[in-house]
């Protein structure tokens, strides 16, 4: 069965648009942000200066992927704060079920999903998979190695519980608890009331990942868009 929660496989030769990093122009509005905060999610303050010093980790890794890995120093300084935001998503999932996880339980999520995507990888040619390469290309600096296996422990032990217990292994009850986990996973993040600072984005609720705001130094060239942007709300 597949894993539930991040497909870490997206390693491909060609734009970061390939690893899921939408940059999109669009207006919202945000919130005040306490200033010096990149974020504030829920309770928890996402500091400007913890937000830098993530994205200095993850760029000088991506230096060390040429050709394999392209990304952008804003769409690096977004997908840190992405992934930032993410981990406390899936924390208050974990609090308002009742799940705890241990620190060998992030690790066996931690490797289950590092094989799934070497295993991705490495049918597209690519030789010399590490963790470190996975977790780079998927915008997540590799110092944050622990909190991502944290965060797949969390969907994997959500899962099993609303299975009543056991892993899902039909198609019928995997599609049943992926249903039940973006339903939580969207109620947990429209309890955080998330804000973040227009300076980095805003955030796009259909993917849970920081976006190019209008007005920010991200925005693409061309006009404004007429329609409304996606995602601009939990939609629970």
């Amino acid at each position: 069965m597949r894993k539930q929660g991040p497909v870490l496989g997206r390693l491909i030769k060609v734009s970061a648009v390939a690893l899921g990093v939408g940059l999109l122009a669009a207006g919202c509005s945000v919130g005040p942000v306490k200033v010096g905060s990149a974020a504030i999610v829920g309770d928890q303050r996402i500091t400007i200066a913890t937000l830098d010093t993530e994205v200095t980790n993850l760029s000088q890794a991506v230096k060390q992927y040429p050709g394999i890995v392209q990304l952008s120093q804003a769409q690096q300084t977004q997908q840190t704060l992405t992934w930032l935001v993410r981990f406390q998503i899936n924390e208050e999932l974990a609090r308002q079920a009742g799940i705890t996880v241990t620190t060998a339980q992030a690790d066996k999520a931690l490797a289950e999903i590092y094989a799934a995507a070497k295993s991705e990888a490495e049918a597209q040619g690519i030789t010399n998979v590490s963790l470190n390469l996975i977790m780079v290309a998927n915008g997540i600096p590799p110092n944050l190695a622990p909190e991502l296996g944290r965060y797949q422990a969390i969907n994997d032990a959500f899962v099993t519980q609303a299975n009543g217990g056991t892993e899902p292994t039909t198609t019928a009850e995997q599609s049943a608890t992926t249903a039940k986990l973006q339903r939580a996973q969207c109620v947990a993040a429209k309890n955080l009331n998330i804000q973040i600072n227009p300076q980095f984005g805003r955030m796009d609720y259909t993917q849970y990942q920081v976006v190019s705001a209008s007005g920010t130094v991200f925005r693409t060239a061309g006009p404004a868009p007429t329609a409304t942007p996606s995602g601009l709300t939990p939609a629970c």
